[in-house]
């Protein structure tokens, strides 16, 4: 067996050290990888289809005059945070491309019921506002962007996007 010399022992144990920590290393850096991507997955999956900032843009141009710049309504249209924060996508958007009255919700009366004529009541004496929303499934902007529109309105309503401009 031949003798090792000083010099090519630090080498070998230097070259084990080396490959050791290494060794450690690694199995950390691919579990934080990995923890990491589905994470992200997770975040995007979340997240409606649509740019937020597009939304907004459709909101302001289309929707801003009856709800308000915020959503938050006016006397004109109502409040559509809450209503949108227990609705998903494709209730939004069958309710925005028909004609909706949002006081009645999904199960509207037919109009010779009593709830008809005790809202049409309040309407015609100025109790409540016009609470009819027209028919948006006509409008271009509107068809072309309803998924725009349901994610601004979504993260107004889950509280990730506040009343100003979203970035873009």
């Amino acid at each position: 067996m031949k003798k090792l010399t000083t010099h090519a022992l630090q080498r070998w144990s230097l070259l084990c050290s080396g490959a050791v920590v290494s060794a450690l290393l690694l199995p950390g850096c691919s579990v934080e990888v990995q923890n990491i991507q589905p994470a992200q997955e997770l975040k995007h999956q979340a997240q409606p289809p649509g740019s937020v900032y597009t939304g907004w843009r459709v909101f302001q141009d289309k929707c801003a005059s009856c709800h308000g710049p915020a959503a938050v309504g006016t006397p004109g249209g109502p409040d559509l945070l809450p209503r949108v924060r227990e609705m998903g996508p494709r209730q939004f958007v069958s309710l925005v491309l028909k004609r909706y009255d949002w006081n009645l919700g999904a199960g509207q009366p037919g109009k010779d019921s009593p709830a008809w004529d005790a809202l049409v009541d309040d309407v015609v004496q100025r109790k409540a506002y016009m609470l009819s929303m027209p028919a948006w499934q006509g409008e271009p902007q509107v068809n072309a962007h309803i998924a725009d529109l349901y994610a601004y309105l979504s993260a107004r309503a889950q509280g990730s996007q506040g009343p100003d401009r979203p970035a873009q």
